[in-house]
């Protein structure tokens, strides 16, 4: 089974994984990099996996449902633009033998999702959307620092390795903010300098892990204490790691 990054707009990635017969895509915000990738691959578009109804994640659904030979699957809780089956924590979406748990992640949206697959080939997978970004984490659009906190709780719980398959581009800008948090992670500064070897190269920096994660990115590390002390600078009335979490992403927002 083959997971490839599909660029689109300036920072997005679609994500696709296809074993050169058929292919699954997650989140095509924009469909022309969808139809070249499967021309140039020569794969049956059969299933389509959607995190949360923002318009670079679902940009491209109507035109791709031409030519889709499966379902589409989505949010219980948020309007599509096409017909869905919708789908909310505890069920399970199933293609070519993958089994991908579906978790209610809400924060950056209401009713966003995740999908996590626990036994795919090469390792488990997670599709995350704006929920979790390496090295980071979405805007709270629609939900609450409490949410956003317990939904990156649920996430980095998953296993260590874990491939982290998020929406966007964001890596370099995030390490940098991280650094900001926790100054003296050492972790932060070694995967800053694989990633702008990366990014030199034109090549995406993800997939991340989560036991990677759980080491660089601020917003799973609220409990520790150089990162809580960072966001009492930046707001924080406690070390409460909700009220951390909630200055840390304020301080984000404006962070330049």
């Amino acid at each position: 089974m083959n997971l490839v990054a599909l660029p689109a707009f300036a920072d997005n990635y679609i994500w696709m994984l296809h074993d050169g017969r058929e292919a699954l895509v997650v989140d095509p915000g924009d469909s022309a990099p969808v139809i070249a990738a499967l021309g140039r691959l020569g794969l049956a578009l059969t299933a389509i996996l959607v995190t949360h109804h923002h318009g670079d994640h679902v940009g491209g659904l109507e035109a791709l449902v031409a030519r889709l030979q499966g379902p589409v699957h989505g949010p219980a809780h948020e309007a599509m633009p096409v017909p869905v089956i919708g789908h909310e924590a505890g069920d399970t979406v199933t293609w070519h033998g993958i089994s991908f748990q579906v978790l209610d992640v809400p924060g950056h949206t209401a009713g966003h999702i995740a999908y996590h697959a626990g036994a795919a080939p090469g390792g488990p997978l997670l599709f995350c959307g704006d929920t979790l970004f390496s090295g980071g984490c979405g805007r709270l659009f629609e939900g609450t620092p409490g949410q956003m906190h317990d939904s990156l709780e649920r996430l980095a719980a998953l296993p260590g390795d874990t491939r982290v398959c998020c929406a966007h581009e964001y890596t370099l800008s995030n390490l940098r903010f991280a650094h900001a948090a926790e100054p003296g992670n050492e972790a932060i500064a070694a995967h800053q300098a694989r990633c702008e070897a990366l990014r030199a190269e034109g090549r995406p920096t993800l997939p991340s892990t989560l036991a990677l994660e759980r080491s660089i990115n601020p917003f799973v590390r609220c409990s520790e204490p150089a990162v809580a002390a960072s966001a009492r600078a930046h707001g924080a009335r406690s070390d409460d790691p909700v009220e951390v979490f909630a200055a840390l992403r304020e301080w984000k927002n404006n962070y330049r």
